[in-house]
């Protein structure tokens, strides 16, 4: 996938409405033809450099609801960088939505198959496990504004007035080959049982007043 840099994403371009694209016509009609096909030898058609495009990209949708990208723009410290935190935050939660894995597999694998260089304008050699593990270092600091900043747009997205929420991770296993659930995977096991599929399930929950 390769964009101009008129076509280029960066992460305000990813996460506002997109103005109307300034593609050109390939094929310009004839006036005297009007062409209604092109014949092309699909033998000699292929595909290359393939990523990944829907995790990623429903990350910075995500992120534009929530209003997520400008509280790390403002919270996060700016300073001699090449890569702005802000901008690292959201390759972590890109990862952690579409491919929950280690700091190394992200800068090694993720960045480099999915489309976050041309959505986020970062390109794969400015991202390591390193500046991964220094913008978990610069988040760290923010755990409680952002957990606030979460809670408030919870209630402001779905009209909910609550004064407790609380949110848990957990997993379940299956023996067998579980053929038929394609949301079970083998990875990490809490239950010390790698050797069995499993789901990871996210559980929110409040203390909501009568009517609600």
């Amino acid at each position: 996938m390769q964009m101009d840099e008129a076509g280029r994403l960066g992460v305000q371009q990813a996460i506002e409405p997109r103005p109307a694209s300034r593609q050109p016509q390939l094929l310009a009609e004839d006036p005297e033809t009007k062409s209604e096909f092109v014949e092309i030898d699909r033998t000699r058609v292929r595909v290359e450099n393939c990523l990944s495009f829907g995790g990623p990209w429903m990350t910075l949708e995500l992120v534009k609801r929530l209003g997520l990208h400008e509280f790390l723009k403002r919270e996060m410290p700016v300073g001699k960088e090449d890569v702005p935190w802000s901008l690292t935050a959201l390759v972590l939660m890109a990862a952690r939505l579409s491919e929950p894995s280690s700091e190394l597999h992200i800068a090694e694998h993720f960045y480099r198959q999915s489309a976050l260089c041309d959505l986020l304008g970062v390109p794969a050699s400015k991202v390591d496990d390193n500046r991964l593990y220094r913008g978990l270092d610069e988040l760290l600091p923010l755990k409680v504004k952002l957990e606030v900043f979460l809670k408030e747009r919870y209630g402001t997205l779905f009209g909910i007035e609550y004064d407790l929420l609380l949110y848990d991770v957990t997993s379940t296993y299956f023996e067998g080959q579980a053929t038929a659930n394609p949301l079970a995977k083998r990875g990490y096991s809490r239950d010390h049982r790698p050797d069995c599929k499993q789901v990871c399930i996210g559980l929110v929950g409040n203390r909501s007043r009568p009517g609600q």
